[in-house]
């Protein structure tokens, strides 16, 4: 069996900024400061990376950060619920509907999330999508501020639902960015690249992935190129 783990943003849908309105917005209600949240590059870290990130930028201590970072992230998925609405603004990327249910129908896969979102967030943006029962177990930017260490949690995770030991050779993780691809080299899973996102294919595929896709539009394919591996 093989655990496959998606990525959110860039490579199950895109929300058309929504993520970043409402975390400019919560960020602005709790600390008082957006900081430089129009110039900063969101693509591909953990939600909790990006306040660090912002905040401290903006010339607060890491321990004002921290202590009301609980504050923040319930500020922001509030707005990201009012941001998405009724899911208009949420549109599910070329092939990716498909996929998933034929992953989860398949008895050699397990599906899940592996994403930079906090949990919360990535319940809000994939609600509209009808995707979620699919995603079996998750790991998120609220387990952990690397990107790097999801991995692992979400393989621990794994083994608790279903009895079986992952081996990294056994997980798969998919993804828009350079990040997802770096996270799943530091746990030795195999690195699957999308350029559904906002990296172009030549920048995607100068970080060597195992496998590359320019869209999951070609099911067939990609099931078999997926579970081959």
């Amino acid at each position: 069996m093989r655990l496959v783990l998606f990525d959110v943003d860039g490579t199950i849908l895109t929300a058309r900024g929504a993520g970043r309105r409402a975390l400019a917005a919560a960020l602005n209600d709790v600390y008082g400061t957006a900081g430089d949240i129009e110039r900063y590059d969101l693509r591909g870290r953990t939600d909790p990376r990006i306040v660090f990130d912002l905040m401290e930028g903006a010339g607060l201590s890491r321990s004002a950060v921290r202590e009301r970072l609980d504050d923040c992230f319930e500020a922001y998925a509030r707005g990201l619920a009012a941001e998405v609405g009724d899911g208009s603004s949420v549109v599910t990327l070329p092939g990716i509907a498909d996929l998933v249910r034929r992953l989860d129908g398949a008895p050699e896969a397990l599906v899940g999330l592996l994403t930079g979102n906090i949990e919360a967030g990535a319940r809000i943006k994939l609600e509209p999508t009808g995707l979620r029962p699919y995603f079996r177990l998750g790991a998120y930017g609220s387990d952990h501020l690397d990107r790097k260490q999801l991995p692992s949690l979400a393989a621990r995770r794994a083994q608790a639902l279903t009895g079986k030991r992952f081996r990294p050779d056994e997980v798969l993780v998919i993804g828009d960015t350079p990040h997802d691809i770096e996270c799943a080299r530091h746990f030795g899973a195999v690195a699957v690249a999308v350029a559904t996102g906002l990296y172009r294919r030549d920048e995607l595929e100068a970080e060597s992935p195992d496998l590359f896709f320019s869209d999951f539009s070609d099911v067939e394919d990609a099931l078999t190129q997926l579970l081959s591996r």
